[in-house]
């Protein structure tokens, strides 16, 4: 893939390659799963039923009950806690498909329908979307900058950023939370970190809200257009952000990230949008599904905000159960890197594996009464919502920070604070989270 530098360069005949890649990754797979839906393929029908989009978690159970792993047509599925967990941590599974691991034909397609000018969270360079040696190199480059220590020398700021928030939302009731404090918190911390001016917070927003589908498969061709748009906008942006940086390296981790050398390796540019590009989107993008989730999880449940009222030390830890019982990620998917056996079922190379993490985190093998919310569960940090094994989230101990922060200071600020309807979820099924969440900060005057 040739180097770009400043604003990337669309790639010649990119109508006729987006259409290609359109109907690899989504048209094929949107026909595939209507024919398998029909013959009864449970994860089929979980892409093809839109009743799942809302409320996914009988779904889940149904799969549970089939067994621990699930054999269909498409792919083996399963929602088993250890299953799960056994499939992400093990060598002979790997992130894909790429072009080095289909078969010749397909491969050399699917690296000629690739835009490097709208490179995706799942296109290669992306961590997301690489092995080991690339995913090991980019890794631990990103870990130099993204250390447990520089997060926590975010707490402040973070503090100092969701108090100014809060105290934009008074007297605006009702008060959609998602705009208003979710999605801003977030974007505002992670611009900070990565050097994003306040002037361009909007427009990472806009990108992130519009390419996060990029992470759903079956898309129609209409809904994957206006995609690739944004993916192509944001990586434009970004192109020229990095070369701004290159010129005037400040006191952020993106800029140390762009100078950053490691045994005489850098990030070529490529590389380096693609990193920067996934830190910068997962790195609010799991944060705000975590604040809106847990917001109706203890507005719901007032029994669990008093135990957090009478204790304020519990905080995390109510985090990490709400991590667990509506993960803002809820599925991922790994393939057979060579012929092997899970859950006593053997599978050949290349055969596919979803993951459920929202069935895993609810497993009763594992969770006590996993549908309740309870946040002195002791082993609420089992979830897998952050993944496991290699792909571990390297943001996690960024969104815990700020799912504790924003949390505990939205409900000291309005301990009224109530719903003021019914909200509206994301449409995504990789994604879980809330679109638009409506508040009342103050309690309702007595007539």
């Amino acid at each position: 893939m040739p180097e770009t530098t400043g604003t990337a360069r669309a790639h010649p005949g990119v109508p006729v390659r987006r259409l290609t890649r359109w109907a690899l990754m989504h048209g094929v797979v949107r026909a595939a799963g209507a024919r398998a839906a029909r013959r009864g393929d449970l994860h089929a029908t979980f892409m093809n039923d839109d009743r799942y989009r809302a409320d996914p978690f009988p779904y889940y159970e149904q799969v549970r009950a089939r067994g621990r792993l699930v054999q269909g047509s498409l792919a083996s599925i399963t929602a088993s806690y250890d299953v799960c967990q056994d499939v992400l941590r093990s060598d002979d599974f790997r992130v894909g498909p790429d072009e080095d691991f289909l078969p010749g034909p397909l491969g050399r397609i699917v690296a000629w329908a690739r835009d490097p000018a709208s490179l995706g969270p799942i296109d290669p360079p992306s961590m997301l979307a690489v092995n080991p040696p690339e995913h090991t190199k980019y890794r631990r480059l990103v870990s130099k900058v993204f250390t447990p220590k520089a997060v926590e020398g975010l707490r402040t700021r973070t503090q100092e950023i969701a108090d100014d928030l809060l105290d934009r939302m008074a007297g605006r009731d009702p008060v959609d939370l998602v705009q208003s404090y979710a999605t801003l918190l977030p974007v505002a911390v992670i611009s900070e970190v990565l050097g994003v001016p306040a002037e361009d917070h909007a427009t990472v927003l806009r990108f992130g809200h519009e390419g996060a589908p990029a992470l759903d498969v079956g898309l129609t061709y209409r809904d994957y257009r206006r995609v690739d748009a944004a993916i192509h906008g944001f990586q434009a942006w970004l192109g020229n952000h990095l070369e701004h940086l290159r010129r005037n390296p400040g006191d952020n981790l993106l800029s140390r990230l762009v100078q950053l050398e490691d045994e005489g390796q850098r990030l070529n540019d490529a590389e380096l949008r693609a990193t920067a590009g996934l830190l910068l989107a997962a790195g609010f993008e799991t944060t705000v599904n975590l604040l809106g989730s847990a917001t109706v999880m203890l507005l719901e449940c007032p029994d669990q905000l008093a135990v957090l009222r009478e204790d304020p030390s519990l905080w995390p830890n109510a985090v990490e159960e709400a991590l667990r019982l509506e993960g803002p990620v809820q599925l991922t998917g790994r393939f057979a890197d060579r012929d092997t056996e899970v859950a006593g079922q053997r599978l050949r190379k290349g055969s596919l594996v979803i993951t459920y993490l929202g069935g895993a985190n609810r497993d009763p093998g594992v969770f006590a009464d996993p549908t309740r919310f309870l946040v002195r569960r002791k082993n609420a940090r089992d979830h897998l919502t952050f993944s496991a094994g290699r792909h571990i989230c390297v943001g996690a101990a960024l969104a815990r920070l700020e799912g504790e922060i924003g949390l505990r200071s939205l409900f000291d600020r309005y301990p009224d604070l109530a719903l003021a309807g019914p909200g509206r979820r994301r449409t995504t099924r990789v994604l879980r989270g809330w679109e638009q969440l409506p508040v009342r900060t103050r309690a309702l005057q007595q007539a």
